[in-house]
Order: C-alpha cells, then sequence, then structure tokens
C-alpha cells in the first residue's frame, strides 16, 4: 500500500501551446507501481488554462477546490466543487479557471 500526503508529491509546471498557469502533481503514478492508473492533480491558477486538445484515451475529473469553467463540442459548463466529469476518448476539452482563487481537480487515467 502507497499512502502519502499531497504535499509530498513534486509539483511540475506544465508548458505548452494554448496553455497558462498550469501545475501538475503525479500523485500516485508509474512510480509507485501503478502499472494500470495515473492519478494526477492540476492546479489552475485565477485566469490559467489548459489547452483546447483531445487524447485517444478516458479520464475521470474530481473538481476538488475553486471554480471555472470546462468546454467540450456542447459549450461551456460551470464546474466547482464535488462534480466530477467524464472525458470520453478523442473528446474535445478544456479547463478554464476563470474566477480569482486556484482552481484544483484530479485527473484519473490508465497508464
Amino acid at each position: 500500500m502507497i499512502i502519502k500526503g499531497i504535499n509530498d508529491v513534486p509539483t511540475a509546471e506544465v508548458n505548452g501551446d494554448n496553455i497558462k498557469d498550469v501545475k501538475k502533481q503525479v500523485l500516485i503514478g508509474k512510480d509507485d507501481g501503478s502499472d494500470k492508473m495515473i492519478m494526477r492533480l492540476f492546479t489552475v491558477q485565477a485566469g490559467g488554462n489548459t489547452p483546447l486538445h483531445t487524447h485517444d484515451f478516458e479520464h475521470l475529473v474530481k473538481i476538488e477546490k475553486g471554480s471555472g469553467i470546462v468546454i467540450d463540442s456542447e459549450g461551456e459548463h460551470k464546474i466547482e466543487p464535488g462534480m466530477v466529469i467524464y472525458v470520453k476518448p478523442n473528446e474535445i476539452h478544456q479547463f478554464k479557471n476563470n474566477s480569482n482563487e486556484e482552481l484544483q481537480f484530479t485527473c484519473t487515467i490508465l497508464a
């Protein structure tokens, strides 16, 4: 069993086209012996955003802190703590923090 605190996990800046003020922590992953799943925590600063993009894999998202919007092919949807989101493979998506506080969400994917 692996037990650790979020504050014990290194934080890395997420860089790339159309990404603004996003950090990522790999909470549980291959380094922990998890060969099938990866749990990540993303922190998006006020005014920041992830890219508008797709992946060929699904992911499960849980909003942990703050508020903002998630964008998909149907438009914008308000998000807040306690909400969960299923992103299908190849579904376009983007997370934006349009508030004055941090937006944090976990994102779990298959390894």
